[in-house]
């Protein structure tokens, strides 16, 4: 196992190659060449078949890998990530794309590519302003929840390919109602032929991890067509690909279309970084080394800036390529290098060997690819853990069906937002009461055998007192009051769990103290951090903020 680390400082923080060229072992470059060409012999069926996904030519996908890998080398902090297209993004640009009104294939392939270069702007942007832990808001629970959404509507775009009808439809029930009603006419031969198709990338997944097994079904495939009379039985094929590599144009900049396509490139920059950043520190974890998460924000710029300038869309990083990468033997990002100068043979001589390639064999590559999106283990746990984080992943889930991959996501993110604030405007306050037997104070509703002073009332706020939980504790804490009686003498306030407290909550506290003075009641407040414990000195200049750290002290004072 490595050895991590120490942060890097200065320029070395923006060109990572700077320090690991510097302990790069010769031993390495054997390893790295071997990951480079098995990722690109992954890389090749799987990025045909995203491209699809995304709406656009099988060729575009391969363009993703080409430039992305090496862009994402010169700036990522990761060794063993791999950089392409994946299939939530792909789905995610297919669908926003696919409902504007776009006048043909050139012009939407020159949005796809605004998207990836409005992608790259935003990631800059957050690496400038140093915003890598603002993703954080969009959690893993959205993410279970929309990617489960996003497997089930992705294969539901698939699915007809494999039964070998037209499908259509714009949203997952109107394609669902239409397939339907196409079954009748499957044909029988790509469906067999599909079927197949999923068993061997099924049995490769399972027993032959990491290795290139969808290229070696791409090869099958295309000799049995090739060969035999099924092609003259309904297969659709991919064609003739254009050969040689893309050429460097700028996206184009018109307001109009930037207009339209900022919220997908938000959205696919969420969805990326998060995806990636967690792949990374997964891989990372299993060599001892360590991910700077700003870092990557800086590489996922650079990498979606090549695809945009190479004629792609966004980019982001997967684990299950990444995982091809790393049981390759990749020992640095030159493993990147490799497979795109791999890929780039493959578009100068070898595109024509690719024109008898079924569809029905993409959209099998498809269907194993996205089962991974739903963990139904890890939904169980999140409903056994929290029932209220699992509705949360249930609206993702619901909101991508029903509204579509970016508006699912987006909704579902609200609504995490609005249970967030929600909890933190309602926090719990507790009645506290010594525990028999020592100096220690605990919430009397979770321990009604503690013992309570005669005539004192003591309270905690169970979060920081702001502006918009004033209210409620207000409530919370007169219930108390008038609970205690008339034989009240001192409430102590305990701010030990109360890290911050505003303007707002400070002239609370004045009120409150107001109030019981005139009650004949005193209010004491301890174990308030420094900052607080100013900003109460300053508006309640009478009252006894104390910094002893055991309330026993102030309950016997």
């Amino acid at each position: 196992m490595a050895t991590p680390e120490a942060a890097p400082r200065g320029w070395l923080s923006v060109f990572p190659p700077a320090r690991w060229l510097r302990t790069y072992s010769l031993r390495w470059l054997p390893l790295d060449v071997l990951a480079g060409v098995t990722l690109a012999a992954y890389a090749i069926p799987v990025s045909l078949a995203y491209a699809v996904l995304a709406g656009l030519p099988p060729h575009y996908g391969i363009y993703c890998y080409l430039v992305a890998g090496p862009a994402y080398a010169l700036f990522g902090s990761s060794r063993q990530l791999a950089i392409g297209p994946t299939s939530a993004i792909s789905i995610l640009v297919g669908s926003t794309l696919g409902g504007m009104a776009l006048a043909d294939p050139a012009q939407y392939a020159q949005v796809a590519a605004l998207t990836a270069l409005l992608f790259a702007a935003v990631s800059l942007i957050a690496w400038a302003l140093r915003l890598s832990t603002l993703v954080n808001f969009v959690s893993e629970t959205i993410l279970l929840g929309f990617k489960a959404g996003a497997a089930v509507t992705i294969a539901m775009t698939q699915l007809p390919k494999l039964f070998g009808v037209p499908g259509g439809g714009d949203q997952f029930f109107e394609r669902a109602a239409l397939l339907v009603t196409q079954l009748p006419a499957t044909n029988p031969a790509v469906l067999a032929f599909g079927l197949v198709a999923i068993a061997l990338l099924a049995a490769g997944e399972r027993w032959l991890p990491g290795r290139p097994v969808a290229l070696l079904v791409v090869a099958v495939a295309i000799v049995v067509i090739s060969l035999t009379p099924l092609a003259a039985m309904g297969f659709n094929t991919v064609g003739v690909l254009p050969s040689g590599l893309p050429n460097v144009v700028l996206p184009p900049l018109g307001l109009h279309a930037i207009d339209g396509v900022v919220p997908l490139a938000f959205a696919c920059f969420l969805l990326a970084y998060i995806e990636g950043i967690s792949a990374a520190r997964a891989l990372a974890q299993r060599h001892g080394e360590r991910i700077d998460a700003r870092q990557e924000l800086l590489g996922l710029s650079a990498a979606n800036l090549a695809a945009a300038f190479g004629q792609a869309y966004p980019v982001a990083g997967g684990l299950s390529q990444s995982t091809v990468n790393d049981r390759a033997g990749a020992k640095s990002p030159l493993a990147l290098v490799f497979a795109s100068a791999t890929i780039a043979l493959c578009l100068l001589y070898l595109t024509g060997l690719l024109r008898n390639l079924p569809n029905v064999v993409l959209a099998a590559i498809v269907l194993v690819a996205v089962k991974g999106l739903v963990d139904i283990g890890e939904l169980r746990r999140t409903y056994v853990l929290s029932r209220a984080e699992f509705w949360i992943a249930m609206v993702a889930f619901a909101g991508v069906l029903l509204l579509g991959i970016l508006k699912g996501v987006l909704l579902a993110a609200i609504v995490s937002m609005l249970l967030l604030v929600g909890r933190a405007a309602r926090p719990h306050v507790a009645r506290l009461a010594r525990i028999p037997g020592t100096r220690r104070y605990s919430d009397v509703a979770r321990h009604p055998d503690n013992e309570e002073a005669p005539g004192v009332l003591i309270v905690r706020v169970e979060a920081s007192l702001v502006y918009f939980n004033v209210d409620h504790v207000r409530d919370e804490v007169r219930r108390f009051v008038a609970a205690a009686g008339t034989t009240l003498r001192r409430v102590v306030w305990d701010l030990s769990s109360s890290p911050y407290v505003d303007i707002a909550g400070a002239r609370y506290l004045a009120e409150l103290q107001a109030e019981l003075t005139a009650a004949g009641v005193e209010l004491r407040l301890v174990d308030a951090r420094s900052t607080t414990r100013d900003r109460l000195r300053r508006v309640l200049p009478d009252a006894a903020v104390d910094r002893r750290l055991e309330i026993d002290a102030v309950v016997r004072d």
